[in-house]
């Protein structure tokens, strides 16, 4: 066992965990109306206790043990092989299975973003106990479990591919899905607070050093570069956004910034421990302005209400982060280099990308079509337009003054 390292994998994933609570669950209850807080900080919660005891008994087991191409076994369910002196890697395996915990919980927490403001408290217990047995844990296995993905070679560093796309895809299926919320998307009203936003985006920045330098799994040179492009792709990825936005309105508004922000941390992530900091420029630019502009595409064109641009963000920053990972990470970009040529390694990519999705996208939809079977997929209008999810579905108010 390596004393560094696994004091390292300790510190990321309290820096992961981090993210969610209350990092990401501040974020999207600045971004939604005041009688809706409590709904978000309400989901995010519930999620992570639910993906912390389903990967206790389940999860894990199924990501990470067996030799199975597909999809783990039943070896380690309720961590039954896990004990004080098993290891993994040179850490201990308690610690792995924590750091990977974390991972699970944010997943299917990013996705709150989709349905706000109109899902069934009820419906995202049962949406998140199935989402993460159907489809992130087949996808972990796939990458970082040693399924087939994983033995074609595939770049996924830190989860452009398990997180973000999953998450991604299946947030624009259950917007689509759900359908929009009455007012959209004209005469809708602003987020009521951008200073929590502001709050929980910054945690997320901070928390994310232990998602994707964590993710070397050792305290070592790959670590070091994984925090450096990081944060390099991040501040390119606000620079740009905010530039965009304040020539189209004439304003640089924060709310555009911090979405800049979490863009250039989502794309980067695949490519973190694999690229050098001009591929984090280069790819800090690209979350900054296609990022910004399927904002718009998603909402104006496809009319899909997903509420706060789970799949432009994290689906499609994910997805260029991995799709260019292979070709960023050759040495003329200072990448770690190639031992397939780079038209080679973007195949295997693309691959990735489009299973990882197909699977997202019909997981997803068997899951909804249970839901409407079962208790229901969207709240009541006269909750929704009334007094809210607040009061409707949890019986308290977010600000009592």
């Amino acid at each position: 066992m390596s004393n560094a390292n696994t004091a390292w994998i300790l510190t990321s994933t309290a820096l992961v965990l981090f993210m969610t609570l209350p990092g990401l669950a501040l974020f999207y209850a600045g971004l939604v109306r005041s009688k809706n807080t409590i709904s978000v900080l309400a989901q995010c919660l519930v999620i992570a206790v639910l993906a912390s005891v389903v990967w206790f008994v389940l999860g894990y087991s199924l990501s990470f043990s067996g030799e199975g191409s597909y999809i783990g076994n039943l070896d380690k369910i309720f961590l039954k092989t896990v004990n004080l002196k098993s290891l993994s890697g040179d850490i201990p395996e308690t610690v792995f299975v924590m750091f990977q915990m974390t991972f699970a919980i944010i997943t299917p927490a990013l996705i709150v973003g989709a349905f706000v403001e109109r899902m069934k408290f009820s419906a995202v217990v049962l949406f998140t106990v199935l989402w993460l047995i159907l489809v992130y844990a087949p996808a972990t296995h796939w990458v970082w479990g040693g399924g087939w993905l994983a033995k074609m070679g595939v770049f996924d560093f830190a989860g452009g591919l398990v997180v973000h796309t999953t998450a991604g895809v299946s947030a624009l299926v259950i917007a689509y899905s759900l359908g929009s919320r009455k007012d959209f998307p004209k005469n809708f009203n602003p987020p009521h607070s951008p200073v929590l936003a502001m709050i929980g985006a910054c945690m997320l920045w901070v928390g994310w050093f232990g998602f994707n330098a964590g993710s070397a799994l050792a305290a070592n040179e790959n670590a070091g570069m994984a925090m450096l492009v990081t944060h390099i792709s991040a501040a390119t990825a606000t620079i740009t956004w905010m530039f965009i936005d304040w020539i189209k309105n004439g304003k640089p508004g924060l709310v555009g910034m911090i979405t800049g922000m979490i863009a250039g941390l989502a794309t980067i992530t695949p490519a973190s421990g694999f690229v050098g900091p001009m591929g984090a420029i280069i790819l800090g630019i690209l979350a900054g302005s296609i990022c910004y502009y399927c904002v718009g595409f998603v909402k104006l064109k496809l009319h899909i209400d997903d509420s706060l641009d789970v799949f432009a963000v994290h689906g499609v920053g994910g997805i260029i982060g991995t799709l260019l990972a292979g070709i960023l990470a050759t040495d003329f970009f200072g990448g770690v280099g190639l031992e397939k040529s780079a038209l080679e390694q973007t195949m295997i990519q693309v691959i990735g990308i489009l299973t990882v999705a197909l699977l997202s996208f019909v997981g997803t939809v068997i899951i909804i079509k249970i839901i409407k079977l079962t208790t229901g997929l969207r709240v009541s209008e006269d909750e929704e337009t009334g007094e809210g999810l607040d009061f409707g579905s949890h019986g308290e108010s977010s600000y009592n003054l």
